[in-house]
């Protein structure tokens, strides 16, 4: 298994990787011009908390990343410079709770599949801070359960945006938060808002909502 000695930060020089598109005419659009507006993109002038537009199919939700967790914030970035999550879905969504994404393997998403068991192929140390709650448009990454992982480690890739004008604070001090949503609390509250398939179950919505791309905020 990869450590985190192995990620590189923002400031390298860029790695592309080929983005899969959706089944749709619209998502393979929507693909090819993310791959043109990433090759255009100079990610070596972020700052130390960057800005970071996660444009979906519903709109788009700007974030920032904190300094403070600095292993989250240089690999959320390099996968983002790398187009890693462009096309890939909102895998599991809970109204009142939040939305998730980052299984890779969600890319292709087939109609009846469950997603949420796939990442990079490492685990990131976790950052937990005691100041950065669960707060209603928190950015946290998620990881396996205690029993299996008693360090708390983060999944390399998939991340939930909180979805609760009163936050999860039962999540407080369990998962690492990173980031915070700066604009587009209504994006996230139409994307928690969308029907699921099996409530309570794989909470996969019926209709995909996919990430276009991830890019640093205009």
């Amino acid at each position: 298994m990869k450590t985190t000695a192995t990620f590189i930060s923002f400031f390298a020089a860029l790695l592309f990787i080929a983005c899969g598109s959706s089944p749709s005419p619209k998502a393979t659009n929507q693909a090819s011009t993310s791959m043109e507006t990433q090759a255009t993109i100079d990610w070596t002038a972020l700052g130390e908390e960057p800005l970071l537009d996660i444009e979906t199919s519903m709109g788009i939700i700007t974030v920032k990343l904190f300094k403070e967790t600095p292993l989250h914030r240089d690999n959320f970035v390099k996968l983002a410079s790398e187009g890693y999550f462009d096309g890939l879905i909102f895998h599991r969504v809970i109204n009142n709770f939040m939305i998730q994404a980052g299984d890779p393997q969600s890319r292709h998403p087939q109609p009846g599949a469950n997603y949420g068991s796939g990442g990079p192929g490492y685990t990131i140390p976790a950052e937990i801070l005691p100041h950065y709650k669960h707060k209603k448009g928190a950015v946290a990454a998620a990881r396996m359960g205690d029993h299996v992982n008693p360090e708390r480690a983060s999944s390399g890739s998939q991340f939930y945006i909180v979805h609760n004008d009163n936050g999860t604070p039962h999540l407080d001090g369990a998962y690492t938060v990173f980031g915070e949503t700066v604009k587009g609390l209504e994006i996230i509250d139409k994307i928690a808002a969308t029907p699921t398939i099996n409530p309570g179950s794989n909470d996969r919505p019926v209709n995909d909502v996919f990430i276009i791309n991830i890019r640093p905020a205009e």
